[in-house]
Formats: C-alpha cells, sequence, structure tokens
C-alpha cells in the first residue's frame, strides 16, 4: 500500500468542505427526498463539471489523479468558489503534481537589513511575517500597538499562536471572529503550497490540541490571499481605533511579507495612533532611565504582549 500523498490529501479535504457547503438550490438542483450529505452529493458535483462520478470520488480521496486545468475551472464553476478558492484549488492541484522531493527544498525566511532598516524609518506600526505567521521583525510603533515580542519565546511569537491562545489578544480585537478566519486562512494558503512543512505542523498541531476555535476554523478549510483590508484595535491606552492594513511580499520563494497599519491623516484615528506614539516613547524614555540609574532592574522580566 502506498502512502497518500499530502498534497493529494490536501486537495480531498478542501473538495468535501466545499462540497458540503453548496446546497443543491444554489446550483439549480431539487432537494428531493432524504438526503445524507450535508451540501451536494459527489455525483452531482462530476454531473455539474462535466467529469466521471469515479474520477471526482478519486480527487476526493486523496488518490494519485492529476486534474487538467479544465477540469480544475470546471469543478470550481459546480462548487461555486470565489476567485480565492480558486486559486486555492489550483495551488493544491500544482503542489499534488509535483514531486514529493522538489518540495522538500525549503529555505530559512530571512528578513533583510534594507527592510530592518525600513521599519524603523517608518511613522507608522508595520511587522514582517513569515508565512506561518511567525514574527521576525517589528518597529516601536508596532510594539506599542500590540505589545512587545520579545517578551515572548521566539517560537511563541506568532500572530495565529497569540490570537488564539493569549485572553489579551482576544480583548484587543473587538471583530476577533474575524481575525482569527483571516489568520487560519493565510496559514491554510500556506499550507497549500508545503503542506509537509515542520513549522506548519507545529502550529497546526498545537492549536488543535489547545483551541476548540482553532479546530473549528480550520475544518472549514477557508483560504485568504488578501493584500488589503482593514482592522479595528481596543487599546488599552487610547480606546478603539480603525487601521488600513496593506501587506507587501519581500525576497524569497515563498518569502516573509511586511504587513503596515495606517491611518487616514486627520481623522481621529490618525490622533489615537500619534497619542500611542507618544505615550509609548515617554514609557521608553522612563524605562531608560530607570536602567541607567538602576542597573539591576536590567534583569527584571519586560511586561506581557497581546499581538492580535
Amino acid at each position: 500500500m502506498t502512502t497518500q500523498d499530502p498534497s493529494a490529501r490536501e486537495l480531498g479535504e478542501f473538495l468535501r468542505a466545499r462540497r458540503n457547503r453548496v446546497r443543491p438550490q444554489d446550483v439549480g438542483l431539487e432537494p428531493g427526498g432524504r438526503r445524507k450529505v450535508a451540501g451536494l452529493r459527489r455525483e452531482e458535483i462530476a454531473l455539474l463539471a462535466g467529469i466521471s462520478t469515479d474520477y471526482y470520488q478519486r480527487m476526493e480521496q486523496g488518490r494519485q489523479v492529476r486534474p487538467s486545468d479544465d477540469v480544475l475551472d470546471a469543478v470550481a464553476a459546480a462548487l461555486d468558489l470565489d476567485e480565492n478558492e480558486h486559486q486555492h484549488l489550483f495551488n493544491l492541484a500544482r503542489a499534488a503534481r509535483r514531486h514529493a522531493s522538489a518540495r522538500a527544498r525549503r529555505s530559512p525566511e530571512r528578513v533583510p537589513d534594507s527592510t530592518r532598516h525600513l521599519l524603523h524609518a517608518m511613522c507608522t506600526p508595520a511587522l514582517v511575517l513569515s508565512q506561518h505567521l511567525d514574527v521576525l521583525a517589528w518597529n516601536t510603533l508596532a510594539e506599542a500597538l500590540f505589545g512587545d515580542p520579545a517578551t515572548l519565546a521566539p517560537a511563541e511569537r506568532n500572530m495565529l499562536t497569540l490570537i488564539f491562545r493569549d485572553p489579551e489578544a482576544r480583548q484587543r480585537c473587538p471583530n476577533w471572529e474575524t481575525s482569527a478566519l483571516q489568520y487560519v486562512g493565510i496559514l491554510r494558503a500556506a499550507v497549500a503550497r508545503d503542506p509537509e512543512h515542520p513549522r506548519a505542523a507545529a502550529i497546526i498541531g498545537e492549536q488543535s490540541i489547545h483551541s476548540a476555535d482553532f479546530r473549528r476554523m480550520w475544518a472549514r478549510h477557508d483560504v485568504r490571499s488578501s493584500v488589503h483590508g482593514s482592522k479595528q484595535f481596543r487599546h488599552p491606552e487610547v480606546g478603539e481605533i480603525t487601521l488600513a492594513w496593506d501587506n507587501y511580499p519581500l525576497p524569497g520563494d515563498p518569502g516573509p511579507f511586511l504587513l503596515v497599519y495606517t491611518a487616514q491623516p486627520d481623522t481621529a484615528d490618525f490622533e489615537r495612533l500619534q497619542l500611542l506614539a507618544s505615550l509609548h516613547a515617554t514609557r521608553e524614555r522612563n524605562r531608560d532611565s530607570v536602567l541607567q540609574a538602576d542597573p539591576a532592574e536590567q534583569q527584571r522580566p519586560a511586561s506581557g504582549t497581546a499581538v492580535s
């Protein structure tokens, strides 16, 4: 018996999740009598896509099939996939076509020195995240907005880990469910590229053990590849603040990305962001003065972190 290919298995699980989401009436079919499945039957998807039921069944079972782009387009239409899901389906299928040895070549995700200089020159919160949402670098305004990642062990500096495991991070995020789904969707897209990556396995395994919310969201097989949006924060010092965010890919295949938060000038959100920067700068100056006056204070642990 051959071992099931992880990419083919991921493809099959995605297809099943999306098939269960589509109702017969959504695609012009009569609901009929008693149905044993939540959504469409395999044979109904196969009929809508114009392929054999046996072929579609093998795709869902993660068996060794290599669907053409035309077949994938037809299946995407039958499942009523949106643009992100359509691209995700292609990514999964292409990963399944590649030989496993090609997927095993992994390079460490590094932050170029020029990017670190850019971070500290920026007058707005910015972070560098890995494809698996590890926090690789940040500037002082990001520290003011989220908390200081340096207070955490490197393995714990992960946006997904913090939003599911840190109660303070949840409190700072009024739209917690939306944000959590966004991070889960980003991780799902990374898994499509390399389902055997050890970092992905570690994050998924840990969160599956500790968080029922994560298990629920992960089972949905949602995928996110947005490059911009908005996010609301509930900060203990300046109150609620809504910022626009954009991400910019950095060198690498795949590589990390720069996540930048901004506020429109001459708005209440911009004023709150400026106030937050001022409060953080004052706190840092006071802390430095204490350290200079009493070096023993340097041995004391820093305050907690809530990245969301």
